[in-house]
């Protein structure tokens, strides 16, 4: 159903310090590529930055062609982590650790405070966001603080506005939403077949793409 006639597309060039931030936003740049391209122009602390992080960090460079450290604070954690010390709501956030037990004890504390609670897509992502934040602000946050804010997502009304880091789920959301009959088997087929043009990673390219 989704199958495209042959076109001449520019090849997916590579990361380089001349390219410019429109050939960026039109490549689909794996974790490792990005790692080891933001090391290479001198970005700190590659390896405990997200992808999302790096790649505002190296548009930065490109822009100004100046290396700008990371404003997320707490970057080079030392000593114990939260989650071996036990976790509790009186615990303050000093070592957070995104595993299993911690996600656990979140949603279990969550659902002993509001017994209705249920989770909803995107909520966690928006906790360590709002998280980082305060760390940032130089803000005491304790467990408690952390499993008040989860609750008061997850009750937010309708959808989160869609991250602009989550590419390929805001790619299939609005394929899946857009294309009725489709199935998520012919979303991510398209999304591959996205990821080796180069135009920018979303519904409204491959879509003006095919309507040529």
């Amino acid at each position: 159903m989704f199958t495209s006639e042959s076109r001449q597309v520019k090849e997916k060039i590579k990361l380089s310090k001349s390219m410019t931030i429109a050939q960026f936003d039109a490549g689909y740049w794996y974790a490792k590529e990005i790692k080891a391209f933001a090391k290479e122009i001198g970005i700190p602390s590659t390896s405990r930055l997200r992808k999302d992080e790096l790649e505002e960090l190296i548009k930065h460079y490109l822009r100004t062609n100046e290396v700008k450290p990371s404003a997320r604070g707490n970057l080079s954690k030392d000593g114990i982590k939260d989650v071996e010390k036990g976790l509790g709501l009186n615990l303050p956030i000093h070592y957070y650790t995104n595993d299993k037990e911690t996600k656990e004890f979140i949603e279990r504390e969550a659902l002993k405070i509001a017994p209705d609670h249920k989770r909803k897509s995107g909520a966690r992502y928006r906790l360590n966001r709002w998280r980082e934040k305060q760390i940032n602000k130089g803000v005491r946050i304790t467990y408690e603080d952390l499993v008040l804010q989860y609750i008061k997502l997850n009750k937010v009304k309708g959808s989160f506005p869609q991250a602009p880091s989550g590419r390929f789920v805001n790619f299939l959301s609005d394929f899946l939403r857009e294309e009725k009959s489709a199935t998520r088997d012919e979303a991510i087929h398209s999304w591959n077949e996205l990821k080796k043009l180069d135009l920018p990673k979303n519904y409204g390219a491959w879509k003006d793409y095919h309507k040529k």
